[in-house]
């Protein structure tokens, strides 16, 4: 990940929250009780005796500064659990708090539902100072706009199209967030030109600074008392605060007293991600572009740094193919190749290397020529960061990094036949443990640190430890005096759902798994009228079951990957008898309610790729320590991965419905009562009558055959 690439500093003092006129915020008795501010509301309310706990637990962890880590069920009703002792922390001590979700839909539903509805009910305690905040890579810059306005570089009809659209609706935005543009597609080019991602920023010295919505942005959250982020721009924002150490204007998120971290068991891939260094092939291709258009915008031609853009591209293109691995002019297999051989790479290739530097150093000496061009300052860091990068990718020694290769398809594509062209090559360096890290930069920064998640715990299995919380507190470096609360679900499982794992089936490894999976997917979906989450560990096997399936059901298969995810999780809604064929994305963050979701179907015990780059390293850091890869890394994560996909199936009350694993390694293996202890207390079958008498229960007075 270019870290630089997602934010530029913008010098605005911090401050406080600002000081609000003197009004009551009830304590959480008078809010969460029985007969209390919440049961008098406008919501179906239902005591929750795990909600009212959760929510003192946070309280007291923002009063004796400490760290919080809490398991609550689904249905606990978390959010509110959590925002009224935040609000309570920012108005009465002046401490601001910054809450990051794990996903964009959740960081909506705190903003645009949970806060106007507790602004609703606690309107006597005066307005609420709340704002939402996202990567700078989703805002417009007015700057860009104007600039490619008056000078238009674009590509066919399409571009002239958006760039109308947007040059219109920029004149009418209050927030500049590509979001608000619903014609605009996910995967547009033109975006990448106009957004307030890149190191071009200007800061103060750029003449839209003022109506900048960045600048917009950052004013309203020195003014907020709580500030609603997501994991990736709140780890992006610290990874480049850690690199700027001695600039303290770096990066876009204020100071602040605390953090609540809601679907905290992604932390660990995340700041993984944001701690890593990347380069890749689009990366040196934005940079040559953004400088083309430079040159044409401030009409500074100039034939030496055209000559040395040409030269990048060349060696850069020479440099890339040369990296072990496959053929860089076929289609890419999906996943990451290991880059372990740095050394004989340059023994073989250190000329396409060397070539690579000495044309980027060739294109930052000439860019320092253009000084009376603002744009050329940000271009000039941008060319030494990818230097800089480079330099660490190939040269850096540090035992706790791994190296890896990665070809991707351009703009989210998922057709792998595509040209060569459709592709990028990135080069990443990747963190194996980041407990230290987490714990020096986050920690230890913050007086309060809240981690929560339906899915934080794994049963001890033949560990010492009883709380369950003992893989999250070392893979994230929480210290032995963060305390500790599992809250177990509202909902009851025993009830509401049936957990089927039928008899009889092979182990996935056999090559006879995926025809018996299919018959018995085929069984289950025949009861259910299809309704039905599909959920693989793999895009091949899910197109396999999806195709064969196809032509023998009589229900809508809706196919992961054929359209983006929110228009399939419509499709799905709005479509009766639906069946969703999803993989990893659709495991987690996604909310059906109602029987239009009725079973969820797993394939496999989602295992991680043993052969994958990062977990080889982690499990191989593991060993070396002493410790057993396998039932300290492999399980625990696959355990939380299947509580999260199985936790799809009940989101309501009302909600009911059945389960299907299809891996019997979960009643085979020793460390299946480690999954299954996990899980919450289901009522367990291995009899498909069961599953028919689930949906079809025998009538008062007779009992089923």
């Amino acid at each position: 990940m270019d870290t630089a690439s997602v934010s530029s500093p913008i010098q605005i003092a911090a401050a406080p929250p600002e000081q609000h006129p003197t009004g009551h915020l009830p304590t959480l008795h008078e809010f969460f009780s029985k007969g209390g501010i919440l049961s008098r509301s406008s919501l179906s309310f239902e005591y929750r005796p795990g909600q009212f706990e959760m929510s003192k637990a946070v309280e007291k962890a923002f009063e004796d500064k400490r760290h919080l880590v809490v398991e609550a069920g689904t249905g606990t009703g978390k959010t509110l659990a959590y925002l009224l002792p935040a609000l309570r922390l920012a108005r009465e001590r002046q401490q601001r708090v910054i809450i990051s979700t794990g996903t964009k839909n959740l960081q909506e539903q705190l903003y645009f539902k949970d806060i106007p509805f507790l602004e609703s009910v606690l309107s006597e305690s005066g307005p609420l100072k709340v704002c939402y905040m996202k990567g700078r890579g989703n805002y417009l810059c007015k700057h860009k706009l104007y600039a490619l306005r008056n000078n238009p570089i674009l590509n066919g009809l399409e571009e002239i199209d958006q760039l109308h659209h947007i040059v219109a609706w920029e004149k009418t935005t209050e927030t500049g967030d590509r979001a608000e543009i619903n014609t605009l597609p996910e995967t547009s080019a033109l975006w990448a030109k106009l957004d307030a991602r890149t190191e071009a920023c200007l800061g103060q010295t750029c003449p839209d600074w003022e109506n900048c919505f960045i600048t917009s942005m950052r004013r309203k959250a020195l003014e907020s008392d709580i500030i609603i982020v997501n994991h990736h721009l709140f780890f992006a924002d610290l990874s480049i605060k850690q690199q700027a150490a001695n600039a303290p204007d770096a990066g876009i998120l204020p100071e602040a007293g605390a953090v609540i971290f809601d679907e905290a068991h992604e932390l660990e891939d995340v700041a993984s991600n944001y701690f890593g260094i990347g380069l890749s092939t689009q990366r040196i291709d934005e940079l040559n572009r953004d400088i083309e258009s430079m040159l044409k915008a401030k009409d500074a031609y100039s034939s030496a740094i055209v000559n040395a853009c040409t030269t990048l591209k060349e060696r850069s293109r020479l440099f890339f193919s040369a990296l072990p691995g496959e053929d860089p002019f076929a289609p890419p297999t999906p996943g990451r190749m290991p880059f372990d051989q740095r050394e004989s790479f340059l023994e073989e290739s250190g000329d396409t290397y060397t070539g690579a530097l000495n044309a980027l150093t060739r294109l930052e000496g000439e860019l320092e020529s253009l000084r009376n061009v603002e744009e050329a300052t940000g271009l000039r860091k941008r060319t030494a960061d990818i230097k800089h990068h480079l330099k660490f990718l190939l040269e850096v020694d540090d035992p706790n990094t791994v190296f890896w290769i990665e070809r991707r398809a351009s703009g989210g594509v998922r057709n792998l036949a595509r040209a060569a062209t459709s592709f990028h090559t990135h080069l990443q360096a990747t963190p194996i443990d980041v407990s230290e890290l987490l714990s020096t930069t986050l920690f230890d920064q913050y007086a309060s640190v809240i981690l929560t998640s339906a899915t934080l715990t794994v049963a001890s299995g033949t560990s010492a430890d009883k709380s369950g919380f003992e893989h999250i507190r070392k893979r994230l470096g929480l210290n032995l005096g963060t305390r500790e609360l599992i809250v177990p679900s509202h909902f009851d499982y025993g009830k509401q759902a049936l957990l089927y794992l039928p008899p009889n089936m092979p182990d996935p490894r056999e090559p006879d798994f995926q025809r018996k999976a299919i018959e018995r997917i085929r069984r289950v979906l025949e009861i259910t009228q299809g309704r039905a989450f599909c959920l693989f560990t793999s895009y091949k096997q899910m197109r396999e079951v999806h195709d064969r399936l196809l032509a023998e059901l009589p229900y809508t298969l809706l196919l992961h990957g054929t359209a983006p995810r929110h228009v399939l999780l419509q499709q799905f809604r709005d479509t009766p008898n639906a069946v969703l064929f999803g993989t990893s994305s659709f495991w987690q963050g996604v909310d059906v309610q109602g029987e239009q979701l009725s079973c969820v179907i797993i394939d496999r015990l989602p295992f991680a790729v043993p052969s994958d780059p990062i977990v080889k390293a982690r499990m191989d850091a593991i060993e070396t320590l002493g410790g057993k890869p396998f039932f300290d890394y492999q399980v625990p994560n696959a355990v939380i991965t299947l509580k999260q996909g199985f936790g799809r199936l009940i989101r309501g009350l009302s909600d009911r419905g059945v389960l299907m694993l299809l891996d019997p390694r979960i009643q085979r293996q020793r460390y299946g009562k480690i999954f299954l202890d996990s899980l919450p207390p289901y009522r367990l079958t291995h009899d498909i009558t069961d599953v028919e008498q689930f949906f079809n229960p025998a009538p008062a007075g007779k009992p089923a055959e």
